[in-house]
């Protein structure tokens, strides 16, 4: 399965990384990456696998839902977002 993760806030150091470490501990797989700061805003979108991890999107919702208080962190199947945007 694959999911698209946003990210959202304020810029701060190490947000990447710490995504990035979460992600690894459940072997998480990133397949794309994008990432920009708007002023002091951090906005990021990966495109993941869980093909091989050790948790599924709701697991991986759970995990990320305290990640921290000024982020906004979302994750999307690949099939539900292709289902909400179809050209």
């Amino acid at each position: 399965m694959k999911a698209f993760l946003t990210v959202l806030g304020c810029d701060r150091v190490g947000i990447i990384a710490d995504v990035s470490t979460r992600l690894a501990k459940h072997n998480v797989n990133i397949l794309d990456i994008t990432q920009t700061i708007l002023h002091n805003y951090f906005s990021m979108v990966m495109f993941i696998s869980l093909e091989n991890s050790n948790i599924d999107i709701a697991g991986l919702q759970e995990e990320f839902k305290n990640f921290d208080g000024e982020l906004e962190v979302r994750i999307q199947s690949e099939d539900i977002f292709n289902s909400m945007h179809r050209i």
